[in-house]
């Protein structure tokens, strides 16, 4: 509870510290559609050769998607965002194994109701794509974790959002329905990830409030934040879920570049612990 607290405290006075430093450009583009994304596919590489110092060979591979399709008319925003992960990685002792897997889409739909105030309803869906596994009690890797839609989070409410631009919003939407799925029989029996043993599905209500900014914090460096919260009303009001995902691009050129991503996961359903991953590539960007 006092992990929660500290990050959800660090967390909220960083992203609203960078806000408040910002000048954000409040010309939108006129066009109905706006549309444009990134795949970014890095590499990982690790070489030993009678190295006494010791060490051991290793290879991996990340596809990283970020997209966006925007719609803009009149009083109307509509955003719309994907975010697909997945790496894989392989050193001799460990053999091959998952190092990221992630399925998320976010969108927005709001009326204006006055200047940069919107009337507005939300849905984020998140999942997975293959099976994960605990390799500190299961090192064979032969009990999944989690699978495809175990778990899934579908979460959905009305609200309302503050936006300037593209690149910086908050939605907040004090009526939140978050249905959490298992849809394995194994995963489902267990009571896994908070629903009751046997049931595929645990429907809760709560408060949720969501973040996006985006900035070239120097020349061909830009930082992307998203942020979003979550209290249940019906148990544990106090525990707020955390989830958090910092994502900076260091440019190269048109085509290279280093990409870094923290992802900050706090959810008791899930784990009694905080959950950090970090990744770091250097790879290979197309633009769309």
């Amino acid at each position: 509870m006092k992990k929660s607290i500290l990050l959800f405290t660090v967390i909220i006075s960083f992203s609203f510290s960078i806000f408040a430093q910002t000048e954000i450009d409040s010309k939108e583009p006129v066009d109905v559609w706006k549309k444009g994304g990134k795949v970014a596919i890095t590499f990982n590489q690790s070489t030993f050769s009678n190295w006494i110092a010791g060490g051991e060979n290793s290879l991996s591979a990340n596809a990283f998607i970020n997209y966006d399709f925007n719609y803009r008319k009149g009083d109307w925003r509509w955003d719309n965002k994907i975010i697909t992960a997945y790496g894989m990685t392989k050193t001799k002792s460990s053999g091959t194994r998952k190092m990221d897997d992630r399925i998320e889409f976010n969108s927005i739909v709001g009326k204006k109701a006055a200047k940069y105030w919107f009337y507005s309803a939300f849905l984020n869906f998140q999942t997975q794509f293959t099976n994960g596994y605990d390799y500190k009690t299961d090192p064979n890797g032969e009990i999944p974790v989690s699978k495809f839609l175990a778990p899934a989070y579908l979460s959905f409410g009305p609200g309302f959002m503050y936006k300037k631009d593209d690149q910086f919003k908050i939605n907040i939407s004090p009526l939140t329905s978050k249905i959490i799925i298992v849809a394995d029989d194994y995963l489902s029996s267990i009571g896994a990830y908070g629903v009751s043993p046997g049931d595929h599905s645990r429907y809760e209500l709560g408060f949720n409030a969501s973040l996006y900014h985006k900035k070239d914090i120097m020349v061909n460096v830009s930082m992307e934040n998203i942020l979003n919260l979550y209290a249940n009303y019906l148990e544990d009001f106090q525990n707020v879920d955390v989830n958090h995902q910092l994502n900076i691009v260091l440019q190269v050129n048109k085509y290279l570049s280093t990409n870094i991503q923290f992802h900050t996961i706090i959810d008791d359903n899930t784990s009694k612990k905080s959950q950090f991953k970090e990744v770091l590539g250097v790879g290979v960007n197309f633009l769309f």
